[in-house]
């Protein structure tokens, strides 16, 4: 079933269409940073593109747009990702991945693709779906976890098997073009926003890496001796690159016990 926007899951906690969030109370057509409060941790977009981070940020900033509760016009720029889908993508077979997508259109440099949306879970649904596959079955079920600076770790959990929408067919490359990043608009459910990461060519396959790393924290020593003793479990992948790892990322929390 297609659905452009994230639906609740059947163990969900929060609906991720209903709007928590207050609105800004700025009467201009397009909001301005530090005095919008939507725009208080600095400002998201210049031109539709993604402003980047800082050299010095270890990880990705998360972003909050402007909501239906503000009162600034649609032409405001800090409303991107909600807009949706602005290039024309296409489904296609590939070689040696199954399904995926490409873009007819160009892109440039830091504009919103499309989003990777379906069913919000928790974490023991979506650990019990994990479990319940088997190794012929495909994996659509994505852990985004964001590092706060009170130490905490929040965790989402998006699995567009049975309802989702085009970002389903995106494949994982260890050198991809798009990148993810969590946008809140009306709640504090994210929308997980695939930008792009370089210009992208018209009829060029769109790809991320699925372990979230890029653009983001480098692999530590923990991680990689984790990864070498599940390579057993893991999946081969096809992306080509030249930094290719051999495997799928593979996350083995959702497979442990409580």
């Amino acid at each position: 079933q297609y659905s452009p926007d994230n639906v609740a899951g059947v163990d969900g906690d929060t609906d991720p269409t209903e709007i928590t969030f207050p609105g800004c109370s700025c009467l201009t057509s397009s909001c301005v940073v530090h005095v919008c409060s939507c725009l208080r941790h600095g400002e998201n977009y210049n031109s539709l593109c993604l402003r980047p981070t800082d050299k010095e940020e270890e990880y990705a900033k998360p972003i909050f747009e402007c909501n239906a509760m503000c009162q600034c016009g649609e032409s405001c720029q800090n409303r991107v990702v909600q807009r949706g889908l602005q290039f024309r993508l296409e489904v296609f077979k590939t070689e040696k991945k199954g399904w995926g997508v490409r873009t007819l259109d160009f892109i440039t440099k830091g504009r919103f693709v499309c989003e990777y949306a379906g069913e919000v879970l928790g974490f023991n649904e979506a650990r019990r779906r994990i479990q319940a596959q088997t190794s012929k079955d495909s994996n659509y079920i994505i852990a985004v976890r964001e590092h706060l600076h009170s130490g905490q770790i929040m965790e989402t959990f998006v699995d567009p098997t049975y309802i989702g929408n085009i970002g389903r067919f995106l494949n994982h490359s260890c050198e991809p073009n798009l990148f993810m990043v969590p946008v809140r608009v009306d709640s504090m459910v994210p929308k997980l926003a695939l930008f792009a990461a370089t210009d992208i060519s018209a009829g060029e396959e769109l790809s991320y890496d699925y372990s979230g790393r890029f653009h983001n924290l480098p692999i530590t020593n923990g991680e990689q001796k984790s990864l070498e003793e599940d390579n057993r479990l893991r999946k081969p992948c096809y992306c080509g690159s030249r930094t290719c790892a051999s495997f799928l990322p593979w996350d083995s929390s959702l497979f442990s016990t409580p």
